[in-house]
């Protein structure tokens, strides 16, 4: 491994530190996963192979349960799939993610071996499972999967103690990484990638994870000196420090005592309010409305969930009213109301309403993620084409330039989502020249161009957004 190696990190067990000098977009490493597979939700409308989304999938004819693109991903994917093929056709139905995932595994294990390259710097039986740490409620679930194992296993493979199969189970459960489709806009599957195992969490860190054509890359957010640990987020920073705690010791089983958690950097910002001609609102009003906040969150939420979009719209605008000019405009409600209601607006065609919110959400982000956050970019890039699409040229162009240099940073430039905004942005350029030479021929062609071609409703807005790349509950 050119760029880290394996060391006691103190306080946290093993982890992985640099050897070299790397700079921010730097790759630190690439792996492919050990073993993956596509979401039980997600097993109609994903190749099992490429974890491409398709309209038109082919079964496979033997287990009619796995789906691809076509002849070319079967074949890729078979010596991975007939296993699970034989084995799902014995015992007549399709066991669950998890399960799925553990018999991938273990048969590679049975085949490989533990270590099945030069550049993985552990072995699965290393790896820490946290199954003494698992609450009551979740280990009944736990019990379940195992007793589903051992029904699924088929008795023509290897025999695996109730302990190997314990120990594969917790690892998936604490370790196991989102796989997202081809656009990397949605997780659809979990996969288990052993050297990315090793990569400890600060809520700050100086390296994030992306998966690209099948690998995942670690990749540098800035100068990284040899000897610094390097470290990923496995929780979005856009929670306070407390919840932020308090979710990785439920999920990952430990006490984060980053420099962040430990002196709640930005929780002030992430729960302040607004400052009205000098003055700051009353500290009893901003509570009022961050308790109105939290239960109208959860209203929305339910109704997102429910695809019924138009109680969304109804819902936010609400409660937006209600947070203006009392919340600032860093606190994390009134960010996620403005999320949620840009992308939804989007979704029902108000685009200038929508980038109106886009606009203030990017301008909150800024003020509290790192300036190389993908999250950051992300909502950059979302925003710069909401911008576009309502007709505002120069400030579309602007925000899709400085999401194209954060994301060329945190997914580089081979990344389907850089290469389509790369394309977006030497559009939105040609545009710009175009404007500022006749801004009247400008919107009459933009004009022409959308009433001779009506432009198609947006894709639905995803509950599942890729904002914890690491598995949660």
């Amino acid at each position: 491994m050119e760029f880290v190696e394996v060391f006691d990190s103190p306080g946290k067990g093993r982890g992985l530190r640099a050897i070299k000098e790397v700079w921010a977009g730097d790759v630190l490493f690439a792996e492919p996963p050990f073993a993956s597979v596509v979401f039980d939700s997600h097993a109609a409308c994903i190749c099992h192979s490429c974890f491409r989304r398709q309209e038109k999938l082919q079964r496979c004819g033997q287990c009619r349960f796995a789906q691809y693109c076509d002849r070319t991903c079967q074949r890729a994917a078979w010596e991975e799939h007939k296993q699970e093929c034989a084995a799902i056709k014995s015992y007549g139905k399709v066991p669950n993610e998890n399960v799925r995932l553990a018999a991938r595994i273990l048969w590679r294990l049975d085949k490989d071996g533990s270590v099945v390259s030069d550049t993985q710097l552990t072995g699965l039986d290393e790896l820490e499972d946290h199954i003494y740490d698992i609450s009551e409620d979740d280990l009944k679930d736990f019990k379940v999967d195992i007793h589903n194992f051992l029904d699924f296993w088929p008795r023509s493979s290897k025999p695996h103690t109730v302990d190997n199969v314990s120990h594969i189970l917790g690892v998936i459960n604490c370790n196991g990484f989102m796989v997202s489709d081809q656009r990397g806009l949605q997780a659809v599957g979990v996969g288990l990638f052993p050297n990315l195992c090793l990569v400890n969490h600060d809520c700050w860190p100086n390296c994030t994870v992306i998966l690209n054509n099948g690998k995942i890359e670690l990749r540098a957010l800035g100068k990284i000196d040899p000897g610094e640990e390097v470290t990923v987020s496995y929780v979005d920073y856009l929670n306070l420090s407390e919840d932020r705690r308090r979710l990785l010791k439920q999920q990952y089983f430990f006490d984060c005592t980053c420099e962040h958690c430990t002196n709640k950097t930005k929780d002030d910002l992430k729960m302040a309010g607004a400052v009205v001609e000098g003055e700051k609102v009353p500290e009893e009003t901003v509570k009022e409305v961050t308790e109105y906040s939290r239960t109208m969150l959860e209203k929305m939420e339910k109704a997102r969930i429910e695809a019924n979009y138009n109680e969304v719209v109804k819902i936010c605008r609400e409660c937006v009213e209600k947070q203006e000019n009392v919340l600032a405009d860093t606190h994390i409600y009134q960010l996620r109301m403005w999320s949620t209601l840009s992308e939804v607006l989007s979704y029902l065609q108000f685009f200038e309403e929508a980038a109106t919110f886009a606009r203030k959400m990017v301008e909150g982000y800024l003020k509290l993620y790192h300036p190389n956050n993908a999250q950051l970019g992300m909502a950059t890039m979302r925003a710069g084409v909401t911008h576009w699409q309502a007709g505002f040229i120069e400030i579309a162009h602007g925000m899709i330039c400085k999401a194209y240099a954060i994301l060329m940073i945190t997914h580089g430039p081979t990344h389907p989502i850089t290469k389509d905004l790369e394309a977006m942005r030497m559009q939105t350029e040609m545009e710009l020249r175009m404007f500022k030479q006749n801004e009247y021929v400008y919107h009459s062609m933009r004009e022409a161009a959308l009433k001779n071609q009506p432009m198609r409703m947006m894709a639905e807005p995803v509950a599942e957004s890729i904002k914890n790349l690491f598995r949660r509950k």
